[in-house]
């Protein structure tokens, strides 16, 4: 290993701050992908995509089984100890096993996708889901590094490497699915075949294309995961991880390898059973939508259609794909609701390592600020955002994905999830703090039941004519209400605090009111002289102003958030004289 600096950590919200402004880069680079891919593959090729992503997801839950979390835990533990022989070893010990789970991730999904493909009646999501098979491989030998570093209180690192996996989705993904479709209907308009096969029409022949399309969107994904990979692993090489040789001279003799290995699989399996629940959820979404809405489509369509008059294409009806066409109109929703709950993961991944140090220190005062921060700092951003896209679920939904037949569908899915995602966003935050305590089977036994809820809901929801794809919404909803609830309340139970709920969560709540009135007012009065994505932005500009003018008025922020981010002190300096924090 190269020469390792004097090794410096992060504090909670400014690690949080680290990774939150690499989610906004990659969100926004995602958008730059999603959205023109939306446009270019619509929402059949949406349906293959995220029918492939959604059936990765639990492989690599399955091949990774909680082990990031449990380094980052194990990691900052050792790290509070100053015990850094334990670090490296717990770091060797990673590698083997990554590469083994990973391996047989890889196999899992290539021979198990056709079988997945068939019990879903989607069997043209097939070149999907091989495209992006070597991607499990990759991403498990990149949180081999991710979970390593933010252990270490070092979150440059994963926010670096997500930055290139999200560039090289938008680059390689949204090129590959363009190419892809322009010569497959470059082949239709010369010999009326597409790749070898005679289509009948124009429609149909773009029908044909579509999930190769996809597949060429998919394998910005893989090759992502794997530049992902090269990056961590050049950088560890190169700079190592700030650990010096006076650490090590200090330090306690390590575990030995066997104890290290026992420690990481008791601390990682609970864990990644619990990963793995959350991406079932997501599969269910995709399973229990496209079958059950199959059925309607066999016993009693008529509904069904007559309530999406106008908004299903004709092609659609005639090829039997209605089932993958609404799922790709609740993907789009979930594009949108995946953008909360995605910013405040970055929370929890910062936190796990803050209290976990406090409480191996016992330092129960420390620990509740830790605990207060982290719940505030979710609440602040995920209730108006989570009300925002309730309130303002079609014009958003019409400025980002623009003015489709589809629309309405999208848009009532997205009252509900948007709901949701409130929700949602407290569930990785959460979830991080009860396995910092050391109750890393609690949220295991949560996920369970809400994912018991989630399926029962998709199930019987989904099947009834009437509400259709709006089902996979509520059951969402039903699902992360339930995961919040429980996991604060057996929060409080375990270290024996209780934050102060009102102040965290009342102060938020009232500004995110004003705001989606004023973004709602605004919006309308716009809308008569501007265009219609002119005065949804407008009317998402008055929100941001008036939210953050309440929260100033509120004195809703608090003083020992401030002095956590960098350069802390003078900006508390700034709000202090003008009485807008405590």
């Amino acid at each position: 290993m190269a020469k390792a600096s004097r090794r410096k950590s992060q504090s909670f919200l400014h690690g949080a701050l680290i990774l939150t402004a690499s989610v906004l880069i990659v969100k926004l680079i995602g958008a730059l992908f999603k959205v023109p891919l939306t446009w270019v593959i619509t929402e059949d090729g949406l349906g293959y995509f995220n029918t492939a992503y959604n059936f990765y997801g639990p492989i690599y839950s399955l091949a990774t089984a909680g082990f990031p979390i449990a380094i980052s835990r194990l990691v900052s533990e050792s790290c509070t100890r100053g015990a850094y022989r334990d670090i490296r070893r717990i770091h060797r010990a990673s590698a083997p096993i990554f590469i083994g789970t990973g391996t047989v991730g890889f196999a899992l999904m290539v021979f198990g996708a056709a079988a997945y493909a068939r019990i879903i009646g989607n069997e043209s999501a097939l070149p999907a889901l091989y495209t992006l098979a070597p991607a499990i491989l990759f991403s498990c030998l990149t949180a081999i590094y991710r979970g390593y570093y933010e252990g270490l209180r070092n979150m440059y690192p994963t926010a670096i490497s997500e930055i290139i996996e999200a560039l090289s989705k938008l680059t390689v993904g949204l090129s590959a699915a363009c190419l892809i479709l322009h010569r497959g209907m470059k082949e239709y308009e010369a010999l009326g075949t597409v790749f070898g096969v005679a289509a009948a029409s124009r429609d149909y022949a773009r029908s044909a294309v579509l999930p190769y399309a996809a597949a060429g969107a998919i394998l910005g994904v893989t090759v992502g995961s794997a530049l992902s990979f090269l990056f961590l692993f050049c950088r560890h090489r190169l700079l190592g991880d700030g650990i010096t040789e006076e650490n090590l001279k200090n330090s306690p003799p390590p575990r030995s390898m066997r104890k290290t290995v026992s420690r990481l699989v008791r601390t990682a399996v609970p864990i990644g059973v619990g990963a793995m629940a959350v991406n079932v959820a997501a599969m269910v979404d995709t399973t229990f939508l496209q079958t059950r809405i199959h059925n309607v489509m066999e016993q009693n369509p008529q509904v069904l259609l007559s309530m999406y008059q106008g908004m299903i294409p004709q092609i659609n009806i005639e090829a039997h794909t209605v089932p993958n066409f609404l799922f790709g109109c609740f993907s789009m929703a979930l594009t949108l609701f995946m953008l909360v709950p995605a910013v405040t993961q970055a929370f929890g991944i910062s936190a796990l390592p803050n209290v976990t140090a406090a409480y191996t220190r016992g330092e129960k005062t420390h620990l509740k600020k830790s605990m207060e921060a982290v719940l505030r700092v979710t609440a602040l951003f995920s209730i108006p955002a989570g009300m925002g896209l309730a309130v303002m679920a079609g014009p958003v939904a019409r400025l980002v994905f623009g003015a489709r037949p589809s629309l309405p569908i999208t848009s009532h899915v997205l009252v509900i999830m948007g709901v949701g995602a409130i929700f949602a966003s407290f569930s990785t935050p959460v979830n991080s703090m009860l396995q910092a305590v050391g109750r890393v089977d609690l949220p295991v036994k949560l996920l369970a039941v809400g994912l018991t809820i989630k399926v029962a809901l998709n199930y019987f929801l989904v099947g009834i004519p009437q509400i259709n794809v709006l089902g996979a919404g509520a059951g969402t909803l039903a699902c992360y209400f339930f995961l919040t609830v429980a996991a604060l309340t057996c929060l409080c139970r375990e270290t024996g605090i209780l934050p102060d709920f009102l102040s965290i969560f009342g102060k938020p709540l009232i500004a995110s009111i004003l705001c989606c009135a004023a973004a709602w007012s605004a919006r309308g009065l716009l809308s008569h002289v501007l265009t219609e994505n002119l005065s949804t932005l407008g009317g998402v500009g008055a929100a941001v102003l008036v939210y953050s003018l309440s929260l100033l008025c509120l004195r809703a922020i608090c003083r020992d958030d401030i002095l956590m981010l960098p350069n802390g002190q003078k900006i508390a300096k700034i709000l202090e004289k003008h009485g807008w924090i405590r």
